[in-house]
């Protein structure tokens, strides 16, 4: 048997930053469907912190990105909104292979209480009525109430439009400042025929690994969320991979798969860029926490939902990237209306020195995100080391 091909720590971030489009200088022409199609999908998220989720990763890639250039792709049906891992928009392209997600989570909803609406058939038709006949209509367009004020709670029309949305009956066809605007999935979503269960594995699973370039079967599962560990598994054991051992940042070696073109991808992707870069939390280069902490030896975990004196750090603290490595994490907060982007918490990494240099990089990059937002003012109100 050939022995597998090993790919040192160094070259496995190396690869992994340039698949996530974090490898050249975030400059140069603006094409989001590109960096979209390369991700696989952007994950979408209500927390405005400076600026939302998906408006950070864009312009993460290509600080040319400017808010409001992403929903246009949404209305003009080159994207389609569905759950990946979580809400995400992803390309139409995808569509045919997505019909066992729609039935999946379609059947998932309708299984477990907590999206079971409590509205009767006759009712939840209504809703469907109204979409068919008014178009295209908001959750504000509804007007039962939840049964409490807990943070999850959803009044029961909000229910009945997010089981029909997961099964795919309906489609987000726009959102507007934000909010989702329901419509008939026949409406919304571009003609397509659906692969068969067994093609769309096949198809979700290649197009997993072109992306993660190398993978565990467990990644592979995870990358789309829309099917469980054994078919991946299944898929790999037929499959046209290489097999690899890839070193992790502590030194020990891990047995993977990887593309047919992986010697090649190695050869052809770049040094990242020494700029150093602010990730968001929600960022798909750190999404996998665990392949985070074994390539680069970085601990990261979102505390938003975690209680203040339980954090280990703060509520919404972004990653410091520089070349391969993680350099520390920075919490801020923003008033867009006053103006002001504020460092409310600053870590470090072990054995990280914070030199005049880095630290005038990291200025560069919160003086390049305040004016992404429109602000101008950047201070720090916590110790800086």
């Amino acid at each position: 048997m050939t022995a597998p091909l090993r790919i040192p720590n160094r070259d496995a971030r190396r690869l992994w930053l340039w698949a996530n489009g974090l490898a050249p200088t975030p400059t140069g022409p603006l094409d989001v469907m590109g960096i979209i199609r390369q991700l696989g999908f952007l994950q979408i998220d209500t927390i405005r912190n400076v600026t939302r989720a998906h408006n950070h990763i864009l312009w993460t890639r290509n600080q040319n990105f400017r808010e409001g250039k992403l929903w246009p792709h949404l209305a003009g049906r080159q994207l389609f909104e569905h759950f990946t891992h979580d809400a995400s928009l992803i390309p139409a392209d995808v569509l045919p292979a997505w019909k066992r997600q729609f039935d999946r989570l379609g059947a998932h909803a309708a299984r477990h209480a907590w999206y079971q609406s409590g509205l009767a058939r006759e009712q939840v038709q209504l809703i469907r009525d109204r979409i068919r006949a008014e178009g295209a209509l908001s959750t504000h367009a509804f007007d039962t109430k939840a049964e409490s004020r807990a943070m999850w709670a959803r009044p029961p029309h909000k229910k009945a439009l997010d089981q029909m949305w997961y099964a795919g009956e309906l489609a987000t066809c726009h959102r507007e400042n934000f909010v989702k605007f329901y419509d008939l999935g026949a409406r919304v979503f571009p003609a397509h025929d659906p692969l068969p269960d067994r093609e769309a594995v096949n198809w979700l699973c290649r197009e997993a690994l072109d992306r993660l370039c190398v993978g565990t079967t467990g990644e592979l599962q995870r990358f789309w969320e829309a099917m469980v560990s054994r078919e991946a598994r299944a898929w790999a054991e037929g499959a046209e991979t290489v097999p690899v051992e890839v070193q992790s940042a502590d030194g020990s070696w891990r047995m993977a798969l990887a593309h047919p073109e992986i010697e090649a991808r190695l050869a052809g992707a770049p040094a990242p860029t020494t700029r150093l870069r602010l990730l968001n939390p929600f960022d798909p280069a750190i999404r996998d926490r665990a392949r985070l902490e074994r390539l680069f030896g970085f601990e990261y975990r979102n505390e938003m939902f975690v209680p203040r004196a339980r954090r280990r750090w703060g509520y919404y603290v972004y990653p410091l990237l520089e070349g391969d490595r993680f350099v520390g994490r920075i919490e801020l907060k923003a008033d867009r209306a006053a103006g002001w982007l504020a460092v409310t918490g600053f870590w470090p990494e072990p054995k990280v020195k914070w030199a005049t240099a880095r630290h005038a990089k990291l200025e560069a990059e919160l003086a390049r995100f305040a004016r992404f937002v429109g602000i101008q003012h950047v201070e720090w109100r916590c110790h800086l080391p």
